[in-house]
């Protein structure tokens, strides 16, 4: 084997590890009837506006994308009533985590705060650094804990992520925790609130919107994506919101063509489309109120959730429980690989894949239906 000059920071990363695809669990277990409630999509699909606008545009394709991307960026800003120059685009929200990560970490001494589970790509923005990453353990809910991460913030801490929602807990913190933090913490640290799921925070008390604390602290990113609310994860779109010198430092880092032709007009039209995104809220809502049902039925703890899945720990391990249930042609998303051994994470999806989920779970923990009692 070469000995090939490969960074040992990179090497010390873990891959990410996606759901398992359909595809697969047909061909390995030779099922025709296979529902996936294992990486948070939108069970609705995509907006029709979408839809309609990627097949019109689809002769195109030959044509470089449009690298400033003018028109998403204008209608991003009508929406959020916040000046172009101040918005960036990325191929998903990992990219713009990757992006952070460049613009702002530069040194093996730079600090980076996460919560202890949240998304795993923050840990990819700070290997790449090669920095140290700081992980604060949620609370015994599986709250993030704004109080302890205060605690952890050193002179060298550079960026904070807090996912709001938080994923894989669905569990949010609240306006006056956040503004605790920021008012504790130095300009110089970057705090990041990631929304990738605001949409489904319905109903969360106290709840900070992101936008809010951009117009008012130069220290803060907002981060939203379209892959789920909007139904548009295949095509990657993401977007952050943040103070211009911010902007201006990521595109300078970025790719020319970071995001393509097709997820451009697609984002532009499902934007549009504000009723899509009413839809899969509503259904959303029933999906939740279900799986918490379903799970206390089995006696298991179920996590306060204002995502698009549902956190439960079992009080067992739950990998004999996602084993059985992909026998069954059932895709969830087993808490080890979340560091969580007991617990499992299951996604919304449409009324029948919910109904087919319950009927098979109930089965592998030998429960009777608590809507049959």
């Amino acid at each position: 084997m070469a000995n090939l000059p490969l960074r040992p920071n990179i090497l010390r990363m873990t891959p990410y590890s996606p759901g398992k695809p359909v595809e697969d669990v047909k061909r390995e277990l030779g099922l025709e009837r296979v529902i996936k409630l294992a990486s948070n999509e939108n069970p609705l699909g995509p907006s029709p506006l979408a839809v309609a606008a990627v097949q019109a545009a689809a002769a195109e394709m030959h044509i470089y994308p449009d690298g400033a991307m003018v028109d998403l960026r204008a209608a991003l800003s009508a929406h959020h009533n916040f000046p172009t120059e101040q918005i960036v685009v990325g191929n998903g929200s990992d990219e713009l985590l990757h992006l952070l990560g460049l613009v702002f970490l530069g040194s093996t001494e730079d600090e980076v705060i996460v919560g202890a589970p949240s998304f795993a790509r923050y840990d990819a923005a700070t290997g790449i650094a090669n920095c140290k990453m700081v992980k604060v353990a949620v609370d015994s809910e599986m709250r993030l804990d704004p109080e302890a991460m205060i605690a952890a913030v050193t002179p060298n801490t550079k960026i904070i992520f807090l996912a709001n929602p938080n994923n894989p807990t669905g569990t949010v913190f609240t306006k006056s925790a956040l503004d605790a933090l920021l008012a504790a913490i130095p300009q110089s640290v970057t705090v990041v609130l990631d929304e990738a799921y605001v949409e489904f925070a319905v109903g969360a008390k106290d709840f900070p919107d992101a936008m809010d604390y951009v117009r008012k602290h130069p220290n803060v990113v907002a981060m939203r994506t379209f892959s789920k609310a909007y139904g548009l994860a295949g095509v990657r779109v993401g977007y952050a919101v943040v103070p211009a010198e911010i902007a201006d430092a990521i595109h300078r880092a970025r790719e020319p063509f970071n995001v393509n032709s097709l997820a451009q007009i697609a984002a532009i039209a499902a934007l549009q489309d504000q009723d899509h995104v009413r839809q899969t809220v509503e259904l959303n809502t029933a999906g939740l109120r279900l799986l918490d049902r379903v799970f206390r039925a089995v006696g298991a703890k179920p996590f306060d959730s204002h995502a698009n899945f549902l956190l439960a720990d079992l009080g067992q391990p739950a990998r004999p429980v996602y084993d059985a249930l992909l026998r069954k042609g059932v895709i969830t998303r087993p808490g080890d690989v979340l560091g969580l051994p007991n617990c499992l994470r299951v996604s919304v999806g449409t009324a029948e894949e919910m109904a087919i989920f319950e009927e098979e779970f109930l089965a592998v923990m030998k429960v009777s239906s608590p809507a049959a009692r």
